[in-house]
């Protein structure tokens, strides 16, 4: 019997129907196996060089409120992309970015366009801000239906998502293709272009985002530390957009957020870009050669421009979790999405091998 008053207040009905976000699960011990974990697509590597040292003395330092104008870090991303400072806000990751993006340019029952299968924090985004998702289905080959997104946006439409390179499928989206795709969204609709794996992109015809913001004043990107960076425990994502659109993000941004020692740790990042280039390079090669191994098999990888490859099981949930117990028993925990597909970060070098011996196993 429940102890719950019936008076007790409720949420928003809106907050009632926010789905799940689904983590990825930390990997089972295993006697006398090393277990990896390859489901929350984090970066192998340790903090760069130098990172610890800035974090820790931040750390001495607890006692006092972060930086709330993250004016070290403003300067240090300016610096780095050559932008204007105001050209900037940050957040507790690129996921921080898009709740507020969405909270403060949807009223309740306004559209926001984006692809899906896509980052599975969409979903959840929309949902506390009360708007409305209109869902675009990929393409066969895990990519992003550009077309039937610029078909999609209506009247109530304020913002759409593009997820270049797309978590969890993997392929990224062309400067030509987004180009083709922005000529068709007015200008009214906010355009947030999620780059959270930019590092990782080795594509023929890249983006460039900031370019492209620069031409296209509805435009924001968003990307993070989280990932090329390995500051993943940190949170700190940052938004690169028109001064205006950054002067709305700071604006609903929650005060102190970016906490010291993420600040820190971040600026002493951005000033190892050779060693963090170097990381992502070696990254680069461990996952084509898992792809060109996983398609030696017979397995049909979409293209991979992140730090994962993406397994396909269409309609088949069962499978999908058949692979990742299959997994989970070779001391490897990856990220199912049942019916849908298997998503596998690029790990260490003996994790990539495991994964393709689990994965010859069971396509045998």
């Amino acid at each position: 019997m429940s102890d719950t008053p019936a008076d007790l207040p409720t949420p928003r009905s809106n907050v009632l129907a926010i789905p799940a976000y689904v983590p990825g699960k930390p990997p089972t011990a295993r006697p006398g196996l090393t277990s990896y974990k390859l489901s929350s697509n984090e970066n192998p590597f340790p903090p760069l060089p130098g990172v610890l040292e800035a974090a820790t003395a931040a750390v001495a330092h607890l006692n006092r409120y972060p930086d709330m104008g993250s004016t070290d870090l403003y300067a240090a991303l300016g610096a780095h992309l050559d932008v204007p400072t105001d050209h900037l806000a940050v957040a507790t990751g690129s996921v921080g970015l898009l709740y507020q993006l969405v909270g403060a340019y949807c009223d309740p029952g306004d559209e926001v366009v984006h692809a899906w299968r896509s980052f599975e924090a969409y979903p959840i985004a929309l949902a506390t801000s009360g708007a409305v998702g209109r869902a675009v289905p990929l393409l066969a080959d895990g990519r992003h239906d550009l077309g039937a997104m610029a078909d999609a946006i209506g009247e109530r439409t304020r913002v759409v998502v593009v997820c270049t390179p797309n978590n969890p499928t993997g392929p990224a989206v062309t400067q030509a293709e987004l180009d083709a795709f922005l000529a068709r969204v007015p200008t009214r609709v906010l355009v947030v272009v999620d780059e959270a794996y930019v590092e990782f992109v080795r594509s023929d015809d890249p983006i460039d985002g900031v370019a492209t913001m620069r031409a296209h004043a509805n435009v924001v990107l968003t990307r993070t530390f989280s990932k090329a960076y390995g500051l993943a425990g940190l949170r700190v994502g940052y938004a690169v957009a028109h001064p205006e659109v950054a002067a709305t993000l700071r604006v609903v941004s929650l005060p102190f957020g970016v906490s010291a020692v993420a600040q820190a740790a971040a600026i002493a990042s951005l000033a190892e870009q050779e060693a963090m280039v170097a990381r992502v390079d070696e990254l680069v090669a461990r996952r084509g050669h898992l792809l060109a191994g996983l398609r030696a098999q017979g397995w049909p990888v979409p293209d991979a421009q992140g730090n994962f490859v993406w397994l396909p099981f269409p309609g088949e949930p069962a499978a999908t979790l058949a692979f990742a117990a299959a997994a989970d028993e070779a001391g490897i925990v990856v990220r199912p999405f049942p019916g849908d597909g298997v998503r596998i970060s690029v790990g260490e070098a003996e994790a990539c091998e495991r994964v393709l011996a689990v994965a010859a196993a069971f396509r045998g």
